[in-house]
């Protein structure tokens, strides 16, 4: 058990090293060797792990969707909302959201990683708009996967134009903007009304996901 939790640790260090290495130079001018000096393992240790620079890139765009533990919304396109605004929140302050967002913009890693993680994001936002319009929050004229990749295209098109313009600063106003223009258009006009797309709402969500997860470890009994 104790050399399994070390290699955990270990690969995430490595992962971590990658990420911070990735979205200083990028792909290309990134090197193996800068990538130990940061992780600060040695060659056969990063090699255990990962046979490759791609492999590398392969682990980061795996971390892109993972599973946060949202909190459930009483509309599917709150929480969709929710995630969106949410990592718009969240990349500024995370290296493997901003390395993933750097490595993404290189063409020849598309085919590596079938699609990055645009793809990955565009079918996750598609599930959700498909779940809402099986419970009556959209039109019926919206097509899920379209608007799933209208999606992702508008918000990589705004975290792009907020990185080079303020480095991230105004990204969640950006895509606040995205959705108070998109969504009249989508949601049926009584869930509009209810829908909550402030420039602070990610900012909110992840505040009530902390305190959600300190109750729950000051609720549990002593060992």
């Amino acid at each position: 058990m104790a050399q399994q939790l070390r290699a955990i640790r270990t690969r995430g260090a490595i992962l971590n090293a990658a990420a911070e290495v990735f979205a200083q130079h990028g792909y290309h001018g990134a090197s193996i060797a800068q990538i130990l000096d940061k992780a600060q393992v040695t060659r056969g240790a990063l090699y255990f792990h990962f046979a490759s620079k791609e492999q590398l890139v392969q682990g980061i765009f795996a971390q892109q969707v993972t599973e946060q533990g949202y909190p459930p919304r009483t509309y599917k396109l709150q929480e969709l909302v929710d995630e969106a605004m949410a990592l718009a929140c969240r990349l500024p302050q995370e290296i493997m959201l901003r390395a993933g967002a750097k490595l993404a913009m290189e063409p020849q890693l598309q085919e590596l990683t079938d699609g990055g993680p645009w793809k990955a994001w565009a079918l996750r936002f598609a599930s959700m708009v498909f779940a809402a319009k099986e419970h009556g929050e959209v039109y019926p004229h919206v097509v899920p996967e379209e608007l799933g990749r209208f999606l992702v295209s508008s918000w990589v098109g705004a975290q792009i134009v907020s990185e080079v313009t303020s480095e991230w600063e105004d990204l969640e106003e950006r895509i606040s903007s995205i959705f108070a223009y998109t969504l009249p258009s989508v949601a049926m006009p009584a869930i509009f009304a209810q829908l909550d797309f402030g420039p602070d709402r990610g900012t909110r969500v992840l505040a009530e996901m902390r305190a959600a997860d300190a109750a729950a470890l000051v609720a549990e009994p002593a060992s």
